[in-house]
C-alpha cells in the first residue's frame, strides 16, 4: 500500500487549564481574553487528531501537513505539532481571518484543502476547546464531499480506506470509510505524546507555509468575521448564587421537625 498523505486540523485555542478567574469576556466582540502571560496552546481534541494520524505514520509510514488557521499565531505553540513529528505547517494567517465562525473555518479550511491536492484524510477534533461547537469536521466534509466518521477512538489502515472505532452511546462500533476522508478524533483515542528534543530541534529550524485569502482564491470578505453565519448575541460569565440557612433546634429530632416545617414551606417537600 502507497503512504498516506494526511492532513490534521490544528486550532491555538486560549487554554482551558487557566483559572477560571483569570477569563474575561469582552463584550464589544463577544469574546472571551486572557491576560497576555498566559500562551494559547493547541486545542485538545485536536491534539488527539494529530496524535491519531502521527500513529498511522509510525505504523506504515506517510506524511503530515498540519492546517492552522487565524492571525498573530504563536510560533512556538503552534510549531509544536511539527517538533511531535508532522511534516508540513501550512499556516492561513491574515487579519482577515480572525473570528471566524464554524462556517468561515470549515470554508477556508476547505480552499485549503483543495490547494495541497492529494490528501487521503484529513484530521479533526471532534470539537474546538473554546467554543465546542463540534461542526468544523463535519462542514470541511460537507464542502468537500467526502464521507465523513465522527468521534474515532482508534484508526487503522486497510486496503483502499481505513477501519475505525467510533464511539456511540452504549460502546463502539467498528466501520470502515474508503479514503479520501474526514475523522474526527475524540479522547478516547488518547493523549498526544510528548515531543523529543530531536523533534523540537528539527521544528525550530522549519518555517511554515503562510498562505492568505488571495492564496487560496477567495476574496477577504468571505472568509472570518465577514464571512461568519453565526451572530452572537450575548457570551458572559453565568452568575451562581448560593444562600445557607441555619435550622436549630433545642434536640436534633426538634431541628428535623424544624427542617421538615422549613422545607415545606420552601415547597421543596
Amino acid at each position: 500500500m502507497a503512504e498516506l498523505r494526511m492532513v490534521v486540523c490544528c486550532k491555538q485555542t486560549l487554554d482551558p487549564e487557566a483559572p477560571p478567574a483569570s477569563f474575561k469576556i469582552d463584550p464589544s466582540g463577544n469574546r472571551m481574553t486572557l491576560p497576555s502571560d498566559i500562551k494559547p496552546v493547541i486545542g485538545q481534541y485536536d491534539e488527539f487528531a494529530l496524535e491519531a494520524a502521527l500513529r498511522l505514520k509510525d505504523s506504515g509510514g506517510g506524511t503530515i501537513t498540519v492546517l492552522s488557521l487565524g492571525n498573530k499565531l504563536v510560533r512556538d505553540v503552534i510549531k509544536k505539532s511539527l517538533a511531535v513529528g508532522a511534516d508540513e505547517l501550512v499556516l492561513l494567517e491574515d487579519p482577515s481571518f480572525e473570528d471566524s465562525d464554524s462556517w468561515s473555518t470549515a470554508y477556508a479550511l476547505s480552499l485549503a484543502a483543495r490547494k495541497l491536492e492529494g490528501f487521503d484524510v484529513i484530521f479533526c477534533g471532534r470539537q474546538s476547546s473554546d467554543m465546542d461547537s463540534g461542526q468544523v469536521g463535519l462542514g470541511l466534509a460537507e464542502l468537500l464531499g467526502l464521507p465523513v466518521v465522527t468521534l474515532a477512538r482508534k484508526v487503522e489502515r486497510i486496503d483502499g480506506g481505513l477501519k475505525i472505532e467510533q464511539v456511540i452511546p452504549d460502546g463502539y462500533q467498528v466501520v470502515e470509510v474508503p479514503t479520501p476522508a474526514v475523522v474526527t478524533v475524540t479522547s478516547e483515542l488518547g493523549n498526544l505524546r510528548y515531543a523529543v528534543l530531536k523533534g523540537i530541534m528539527a521544528a525550530a529550524k522549519k518555517q511554515p507555509i503562510i498562505w492568505t485569502p488571495s492564496d487560496l482564491g477567495v476574496d477577504s470578505t468571505e472568509v472570518g468575521a465577514a464571512g461568519r453565519k453565526l451572530d452572537i448575541q450575548r457570551m458572559y460569565q453565568p452568575v451562581k448564587e448560593a444562600r445557607c440557612e441555619i435550622i436549630d433546634g433545642e434536640s436534633s429530632a426538634e431541628a428535623g421537625a424544624n427542617l421538615a416545617t422549613r422545607l415545606r414551606e420552601a415547597k421543596v417537600i
